[in-house]
């Protein structure tokens, strides 16, 4: 974690509709809020997500995750933005790809 400030926003709460948001743990679901607020965050809640976790765990993410998790769009402008050269990618991409194609 990059800053003490550990409460989600409750801004945030929109997107952790199937949660119990109130005992959202930023340790235990750090992905699920990095993911969610890189897709779907406002200025103000990016800033916070960076703030919290730091460019460090958000461009780890991005690497081991982000290809599978996020958007093709979003994925696209936070890897080039945070210059992350490598990334895992989905085993099922190339038969997603091999299907599309046809």
């Amino acid at each position: 974690m990059h800053n003490k400030n550990l409460k989600i926003p409750d801004s945030l709460s929109r997107l952790f509709q199937e949660y119990q948001f109130e005992e959202m743990d930023i340790h235990t679901h750090s992905n699920t809020i990095i993911e969610r607020t890189l897709e779907n965050g406002t200025w103000e809640e990016l800033y916070w997500l960076f703030h919290t976790f730091g460019i460090k765990q958000i461009a780890e993410y991005l690497s081991e995750f982000g290809h599978r998790r996020l958007s093709k769009i979003t994925f696209n402008y936070w890897q080039t933005l945070l210059q992350v050269k490598s990334y895992k990618i989905s085993p099922w991409q190339k038969i997603r790809d091999d299907v599309w194609q046809h």
